[in-house]
């Protein structure tokens, strides 16, 4: 009988990193696949999992040299070279692997002869859309950054009226209609906010409308939709950049709330708010800026701070979905099962991807960087 694939989850070591890529409940489905799980001690802590919880799950609990023998290695954040000591030649990588900002490590993994697959350069195609790892951590994400704001925010979210006077509804406005965008209009909509929002996606609009809020658009600059490959946001010509400019310019100065999530892949996130516009808005008022660990939207921005600008609270946690990490595990650990699951070969013993999905994440293979977007 053929020795099970070897499967080894990592304890994440990036600072302020509360996921875990599996959970007991994966641990189970990857073994009844027939594949052998090692967890690394610990590595479910942060998210309130145990090691008795994955053992009892059906993993080993690794101590020391947690890769040693790996066939496959999951980790939320990709892990550094020397983590992966004594893993198999030809081991593949499976995380968030951030190539654009850390290709020196992925260089390592190609030296290494690991073949490293970056799961958030899966496609967004509907047979793909249970492995999306940036799908399901910006839902929480824009969930969490009205929490957030709210919290921050020195008055009430809903309308109330009482025997003392009437509480008028706080104004929120979000910047960037994906995933997070949406998940923020919705949350704060159930907050009771007066909630607009705005997109360079001239189709998010009947998504804005149908969630309950006031769609923002810029108006006659024709022939511009705003969307990119594979779903993405791309960037705008500057006629466009200057009308929207001067159409949030005069919307944001009335708002309470302000959640911003523009974020186009490989490039710095794009400016949306300015010093100037910042202040215009009223003293007490909040700005969550999503984006603050590519660049951030906001200028003066700084990750995992509150900055106070113009008598306005500037916050955005560098790592959003870690601030809920039993969920945001809980979501994580499920897209990567669901992609090793998609591919698994019962005869193999093993995934095997096929060419569209496979060349859209596949980063190296035999020991050369292979990705046609971190080539040239």
């Amino acid at each position: 009988m053929a020795k099970p694939l070897d499967i080894v989850v990592l304890r994440e070591r990036a600072p302020g990193e509360t996921r875990v890529a599996a959970t007991p409940e994966t641990v189970r489905k990857l073994i009844a696949l027939g594949a052998a799980v090692t967890v690394e001690a610990g590595a479910g802590a942060a998210a309130s999992l145990s090691d008795d919880d994955y053992a009892a799950a059906g993993a080993k609990i690794a101590q020391a040299d947690a890769a040693q023998g790996a066939d496959i290695v999951l980790a939320v954040q990709g892990p550094e070279a020397d983590m992966l000591a004594g893993a198999n030649s030809g081991a593949w990588i499976v995380a968030g692997l951030d190539p654009f900002g850390r290709r020196d490590r992925v260089d390592a993994y190609a030296g290494a002869g690991f073949e490293a697959l970056a799961m958030e350069f899966m496609p967004r195609i509907t047979r793909a859309q249970s492995m999306d790892i940036l799908s399901s951590q910006a839902n929480l994400s824009g969930y969490k950054a009205v929490l957030i704001a709210a919290n921050l925010y020195g008055r009430a979210f809903p309308m109330m009226m009482t025997a003392a006077g009437t509480v008028s509804a706080a104004k929120a406005f979000v910047m960037g209609v994906g995933v997070a965008g949406l998940q923020a209009i919705a949350t704060a909509r159930r907050l009771g906010a007066q909630v607009s929002a705005t997109d360079v996606r001239s189709a998010t609009r009947e998504q804005i409308q149908s969630l309950g809020a006031k769609p923002i658009f810029v108006e006659n600059v024709k022939g511009i939709e705003g969307e990119g490959a594979g779903g993405y946001a791309t960037e705008m010509s500057a006629e466009y950049q200057a009308a929207q400019a001067e159409l949030v310019s005069s919307h944001i100065a009335k708002q309470d709330i302000v959640i911003t999530t523009a974020l186009i892949p490989g490039r710095a996130a794009p400016r949306l708010i300015s010093d100037a516009q910042i202040a215009t808005m009223k003293p007490g008022s909040v700005i969550y800026d999503l984006a603050v660990a590519q660049g951030g939207n906001v200028e003066g921005s700084v990750p995992d701070q509150v900055v106070e600008i113009h008598g306005v609270k500037v916050v955005g946690y560098a790592n959003t979905p870690a601030q809920l990490p039993a969920d945001a595990s809980a979501l994580f650990a499920r897209n990567l099962y669901n992609f090793l699951n998609a591919f698994w070969d019962k005869e193999a013993g093993r995934p095997v991807l096929d060419e569209e999905i496979g060349n859209a994440i596949r980063l190296t293979q035999g020991g050369k960087v292979v990705h046609e977007r971190l080539l040239g």
